[in-house]
């Protein structure tokens, strides 16, 4: 099997602009419980994607020209990897209604950078390494802990379409992240790239958005909060995601982005007064040593 190496990524070159981009998305939670009341979850994701993926799309002239200057083959991947943007969110958020933000949120992502090196080992690009698998195994166990310490004792039942559905989305994520990274690998612009795909999806989830109720867009708190996802969470995050997908593999990318959830739930404590149990403090370790590890 041929693999494809990658030269040994500078700390501020891959992993600071990947757990930059992290640190964005763990906001995601605490902007989006600030909408007003009878907001859709799915119109919410539709519109920050719709307009997120416009301004990654309209703010780079190379996007615009992307689709024309690749290869065939090439623009299958971009047609494929925008399908990939636009499942993250159409199967996550009817997950999180089924099984509760924190059961969704750990198996999407924590399933991500599984499929992500299963793909990636499928596709050719590479054999899983032990110390990725390693730091994955301790990041995934440690993000289940800090994310789900606080269900453990209560025996609430699990929804298996949630499950699944929320597998989906974690193969949706890792879908776009490995294409994206093989993408700019090859030459192409990591602007263009993410442009390319996130301006593909904001297309394809208008009806989405169209379906969904929209009169909480007009007031001041839903602009503000749409606002906050699409340039923020959206635009900025996958602004430093593609740029750090040039020098990081994408089975690593997508393991430092399980520090997501850990920025989620110190917000929840800092910011909305939520508390920890003792087990979700010994995961968020776990999961820092695996995201140190990875990243040294």
């Amino acid at each position: 099997m041929s693999t494809r190496t990658f030269p040994p990524a500078r700390l501020l070159d891959g992993p600071a602009p990947i757990l930059a981009a992290a640190l964005l998305w763990g906001t995601t939670g605490t902007a989006s419980s600030l909408a007003p009341g009878g907001a859709p979850a799915a119109g919410i994701g539709a519109a920050a994607l719709v307009l997120g993926g416009l301004l990654l799309f309209l703010t780079s002239r190379a996007a615009w020209a992307l689709p024309l200057v690749c290869r065939t083959r090439e623009r299958w991947l971009l047609a494929l990897g925008a399908l990939g943007v636009v499942g993250y969110p159409v199967t996550f958020y009817p997950a999180v209604v089924r099984t509760g933000v924190a059961v969704a949120t750990v198996i999407a992502l924590g399933s991500a950078p599984v499929f992500t090196g299963l793909l990636a080992w499928l596709t050719g690009q590479g054999r899983p390494s032990a110390r990725w698998s390693g730091a994955t195994a301790l990041s995934v166990l440690g993000c289940a802990l800090l994310v789900l310490g606080p269900r453990l004792s209560g025996g609430t039942p699990i929804d298996l379409l949630g499950v699944l559905l929320a597998a989906l989305a974690g193969l949706s994520y890792a879908l776009y992240s490995l294409i994206g990274g093989r993408l700019i690998t090859a030459g192409h612009p990591s602007g263009a790239v993410m442009g390319a795909m996130f301006g593909g999806a904001a297309v394809l989830v208008l009806p989405v958005l169209a379906l969904e109720p929209s009169d909480w867009l007009a007031s001041v708190r839903g602009t503000a909060v749409v606002l906050h996802l699409a340039v923020i969470t959206t635009y900025l995050a996958y602004r430093l995601f593609g740029h750090g997908l040039r020098h990081t593999t994408p089975q690593t990318a997508t393991t430092l982005t399980l520090a997501e959830p850990a920025v989620a739930a110190l917000l929840g404590v800092l910011a909305l007064g939520e508390h920890l149990p003792p087990l979700s403090w010994c995961g968020l370790a776990l999961l820092a040593t695996g995201l140190a590890a990875l990243a040294a």
